[in-house]
């Protein structure tokens, strides 16, 4: 049968399109368009695509691509009874069609035709409806053909429309399992057959992937891992990846039979992984579904340890042959480390690909932070340990990698396990090997970045050897000794830095004025920053040097330079923390001429060096840095205008003959995107955070800027991403301090819980401080916890500045907003995973949650006596973390909870004393972690100086459990000086409350031998209290102990004592009068 002329016509261009001849397909769209754009072109283009005996197969193939671009602007148009033959006829086509490329062209236009066949959403369809039933009647026929080709078409139609199978065909969900299963299990099925199967079965299961119905389907997971791995041998990359992206997709499926197949899932993934034939891209793939099961199902994971142990050693077992750097996590995206490596320019596209190392420590990385630190931390460390004595350089480097990599997720034991670990860190950072020295530096510096502050006790064996490693042969081992100076050096105080603070600044400067590596260079700039910080006003005499060697990198114009630029600029930024105001002036006006400077480049990597300065120049210049802000703050506002992310539709990959689409005639539905602007989205937040604290430091001179500012603030507070929500609550509470300088000279002098008087708030500080809790109110019950965990921060600024008139503006929401915290019951604490495990034993900690028990003692310290009604409510949800099973960050947090509660509510816990704080007290104080004793022992201290008498019958047993603490070693470590401390505190405190129920003859002499404190300052005024309390009170207990006291005052009076001056001088006139 003869084509129409129409038809005819449109061959002729359609052969065109498919001709080598640039000059010709160009003319032949352009007459195509106009031709397109008409309803009739539909029947035209199906009589080409029919025309098997006179057009070739290019020529037909292209009239189904077009029909499929074309046929959803013109369906409407188009007669039913055309729309029914033109069914009728596919159909046809599709059953006698022998040519692959034309069969697949017809299957796109029938998947199309079918969805334009489904109703809209907000249309009524029967519950029993199925589009084009006549398709699926002939899709059942042809799975159960004797032809190849039938059973492969079946399945590659429904690949097509996994869509409406899934919306539409529920009540035929179990033959198909049964149909899918069949096919890909049976060993005389054609290979076509089985992947066009798996292909459909996985587009389906990752559509029902959050639906109930897809259990159906996650029954065939193991048939699907066993055809995978038929497919892994035959190098069948294609069918893996697909069947790897659905176990993806699955990994948060509330589907039980996931949680059931977990272990053959991760043993499948374990293979891909370790298979050398497989592209990187493919075993990135497997390692992707391991890291995100993780993560999912972190209990279920976590419990099954044979698994979790296969898991690892197929880890450790990827790095250790690999020749790889083990540091490579912490370079890999550096420019810098990656030319001074390679000796090449660096290419971000060509440099993201995966490799083993980066593969496993990135999985390795994911399940440290997800699954429950008490299963993951023991067998990784043990791993470690073994490979630390290993013979083989690779195996030691694997050992000490894999300790850094776990450092982040693993921060709480690793902190409770120094003692064992560091000397094994030590003795890897002096290994023969520079591999292995390179490792270790990168494992010290992150445990020196995540083992705060524990880490620091250690500065005496650290920092030589850091300082030796300055002079390593091998650059990689330079680069990454700076990187663990900086780390290290960012929390040092000034005594413990200032026996290397000379030579190291030296040698610092050395290498950077020396050498040329820039991955060095960089390093450099940052580890003489963090010095500086360490070092304090000891770094003033080496300000000029330093300053001297960054002006020259601050003007740098090469733009492949530029992070280096932004370094100095950094380094200028912490030298002024460092030096204070009146010795880092003669350098001001030149850094933020240089800073402004790179404002005018468009680079915005340099943008945010530049705002993390003015963070940093504000805060120490204060009032000096006011003259910039009429041209500062106007560009800041205007970062944060700026989109960095936002929909946009998604773009089908209909591939071929882009130019013959029309936008004019597709509807506005659609799939959309979030198109993201990272580098903005970094910018954005370093505005926030510097418009934050130049409002904290400027005072009233950031007034005028305030109207325009907050607003952009709460626009930003709903942004999409949590790190600019998270940055938005930590600069909010910085809009009132401006408005407090200029209308309450500073501070704001409030009564606690006295609401019942005149606000002592002028309006207008009324008004901005309540609109600012508002919008903290909001981000309290944010789905981020980290933006949650400043939001509580912010809570506890803004009440502690303004007092209880301001929070009573919110205070019911503030209340129930934090409950639901404390319950687990808040939008952030809400998992998404499916797992069995309704305990919370496995559970760890949330640093957030600290913010929030900060907040909870906050808003006693500001409500006073109007929270006593809310302890029966809040109490119980506190006393939850104290549990023996819970981590000891979390009992730590909830000790150091309670006491300030019975702190700030004094004899308002009275009902509560014998039944919940008591308990935990002596609970507390008998716990193995020093931290969790130094709060005990704190509560338990104030909770008898608040109730006086009430609580002096309880003294003895109290005295006992809090007496053992005296037996701790305070020159262990930080943490065992600070619980000694705080026991002799506690002492204090129930002496000078009921001195008469303190058996004085026996407590003294104990309680003195541990005075001076060694570490928590903050309670010098409480002992020093005591005793000066005892020796006016004539008490004969403390005359015997005469000579002691006077040591201990002479000690606390002496040069480089911590006591501060005005205690001193009572204690010098005190050491007059004991003779």
């Amino acid at each position: 049968m003869s084509m129409s002329q129409d038809a005819a016509n449109l061959a002729v261009l359609l052969f065109a399109l498919t001709q080598p001849d640039t000059v010709a397909i160009r003319n032949a769209e352009a007459t195509l368009k106009p031709i397109l754009k008409n309803p009739n072109c539909i029947p035209a283009l199906f009589e080409v695509l029919s025309s098997r005996a006179s057009q070739p197969e290019p020529v037909r193939h292209v009239a189904a691509v077009l029909i499929r671009k074309r046929i959803a602007g013109h369906y409407q148009s188009l007669p039913q009874g055309y729309k029914t033959k033109l069914q009728a006829d596919l159909l046809q086509l599709l059953a006698s069609e022998s040519i692959r490329s034309v069969r697949n062209g017809a299957i796109g236009v029938t998947s199309t035709i079918c969805k334009l066949q489904t109703p809209s959403s907000d249309e009524d369809t029967p519950s029993n409806y199925v589009p084009w039933p006549e398709l699926f009647q002939f899709i059942a026929a042809a799975s159960q053909d004797q032809s190849i080709e039938a059973r492969e078409l079946s399945f590659l139609l429904l690949m097509e429309m996994v869509d409406t199978v899934g919306t539409f065909l529920s009540s035929q969900f179990r033959q198909m399992a049964q149909l899918f299963n069949m096919s890909i299990t049976n060993p005389q099925e054609d290979t076509k057959v089985k992947n066009a199967a798996v292909k459909a079965l996985g587009g389906l299961m990752s559509f029902l992937a959050d639906d109930k119905d897809v259990d159906i389907f996650c029954n065939l997971i193991p048939s699907l891992l066993q055809y995978s791995v038929e497919c892994q041998k035959r190098n069948d990359e294609d069918t893996v990846s697909i069947i790897l992206d659905v176990l993806y997709d699955l990994a948060y499926s509330p589907c039980p039979v996931v949680t059931q197949h977990l272990p053959a899932i991760i043993q499948f993934c374990l293979g891909c992984m370790k298979d050398q034939n497989l592209e990187m891209t493919v075993r990135d793939s497997a390692a992707l579904v391991v890291a995100t099961m993780s993560e999912s199902k972190p209990k279920t994971f976590g419990k099954n340890s044979n698994l979790l142990l296969a898991t690892l050693e197929t880890i450790f077992n990827l790095i250790e042959n690999s020749s790889e750097t083990g540091a490579g996590a912490l370079f890999q995206s550096n420019p810098a480390w990656r030319e001074d490596e390679d000796g090449e320019e660096f290419d971000p596209e060509e440099n993201d690909a995966a490799t083993e190392t980066s593969m496993a420590q990135g999985t390795l990385d994911m399940l440290a932070c997800e699954i429950p630190k008490r299963y993951i931390f023991e067998p990784v460390v043990k791993m470690c340990v073994a490979r630390f004595s290993s013979q083989s350089e690779n195996h030691r480097k694997a050992g000490i990698a894999c300790l850094g990599v776990i450092a982040e997720g693993c921060a709480e034991p690793l902190r409770e396990h120094l003692a064992d670990i560091m000397p094994m860190v030590l003795q890897a950072a002096q290994d023969p090997s520079a591999t292995v020295r390179e490792c270790a530096c990168f494992a010290l510096g992150q445990i020196s970045e995540h083992c705060q502050p524990e880490i620091l006790s250690y500065s005496d064996q650290v920092l030589p050897i850091a300082f030796r490693l300055l002079d390593d042969s091998t650059v990689a081992v330079q680069a990454t000794s700076c990187y663990v100076l900086e780390m290290f050096c960012e929390r040092l105080e000034p005594d413990d830095v200032r026996p290397l603070l000379d030579p190291l600044v030296r040698k610092l400067a050395q290498m950077l004025e020396t050498t040329t590596k820039r991955s060095v260079q960089e390093m450099s700039v940052a580890a003489l920053a963090a010095t500086a910080v360490a070092a304090e006003e000891d770094f003033a005499p080496y300000v000029d040097g330093v300053a001297n060697l960054m002006s020259k990198m601050m003007v740098i114009k090469d733009e492949n330079l530029f992070s280096l630029r932004g370094r100095a600029l950094e380094c200028m930024g912490h030298m002024a923390i460092a030096v204070g105001k009146d010795n880092f002036r003669p350098y001001f006006t030149q850094t933020m001429q240089c800073a402004c400077e790179g404002l005018t480049f468009d680079n915005t990597e340099l943008h945010e060096f530049a705002y993390a300065l003015f963070a940093n120049l504000a805060k120490v210049m204060e009032s000096e840095f006011s003259p910039a802000l009429d041209e500062l703050v106007p560009h800041l506002l205007a970062v944060l205008e700026q989109d960095d992310g936002c929909l946009e539709k998604q773009v089908e990959a209909q591939g071929e003959f882009e130019g013959l689409d029309d936008s004019d005639d597709e509807d506005e539905e659609g799939n959309y995107v979030i198109q993201v602007r990272t580098a903005l989205l970094e910018a954005k937040k370093g505005a926030i955070t510097a418009i934050g604290e130049i409002g904290a430091h400027c005072g009233s001179a950031f007034v005028p800027f305030i109207e325009k500012t907050i607003p952009l603030l709460q626009k930003a507070a709903s942004n999409w991403h949590p790190l600019i929500k998270a940055q938005v609550a930590e600069a909010l509470p910085s809009m009132v301090l401006p408005v407090v300088a200029a209308e309450h000279g500073g501070s704001v002098e409030w009564s606690k819980g006295d609401i019942s008087g005149p606000s002592p708030l002028a309006p207008s500080t009324t008004a901005i401080a309540n609109v600012i809790l508002k919008e903290l109110m909001g981000l309290l019950k944010d789905d981020d916890q980290e933006t949650v965990g400043k939001a509580a921060e912010a809570v506890q600024n803004v009440i502690e500045t303004c007092g209880p008139h301001a929070l009573a503006s919110v205070a019911n929401e503030c209340l129930e907003a934090v409950h639901a915290l404390l319950t687990k019951t808040a939008p952030c604490q809400i998992s998404e995973d499916a797992e069995d495990y309704n305990d919370d034993e496995d559970d760890d900690h949330d640093s957030f949650m600290t913010s929030v028990c900060d907040l909870v003692g906050a808003i006693c310290r500001v409500m006073g006596n109007h929270f006593v009604q809310y302890l029966p409510t809040f109490l119980p949800a506190i006393c939850s973390f104290a549990k023996s099973s819970r981590p000891t960050s979390d009992r730590a947090m909830a000790m150091g909870c309670l006491g300030e509660i019975a702190q700030e509510l004094g004899d308002g816990i009275r009902d509560h004393w014998k039944g919940v704080f008591l308990p935990a007290i002596l609970t507390g104080v008998a716990d193995p972690d020093h931290n969790v004793k130094r709060n005990a022992a704190f509560c338990a201290g104030v909770s008898c100086e608040g109730l006086g008498e009430f609580a002096a019958s309880d003294y003895v047993q109290i005295l006992q459990v809090v007496g053992q603490m005296f037996g701790i070693d305070d020159t262990a470590s930080d943490t065992s000086a600070a619980a000694v401390d705080n026991a002799c505190a506690c002492v204090a405190r129930m002496i000078m409350a009921s001195p008469n129920k303190v058996p004085l003859a026996q407590v003294l002499p104990v309680f003195l031998s541990k005075l001076p404190l060694k570490n928590d300052m903050s309670e010098n005024e409480t002992v020093f209290k005591c005793i000066l309390g005892l020796l006016q009170m004539n008490n004969s207990y403390a005359f015997a102990q005469k000579s002691e006291i006077k040591r201990i005052f002479t000690e606390a009076t002496s040069e480089g004592s911590k006591v501060d001056d005005e205690m001193k001088q009572k204690l010098s006139m005190a050491l007059l009068t004991l003779g």
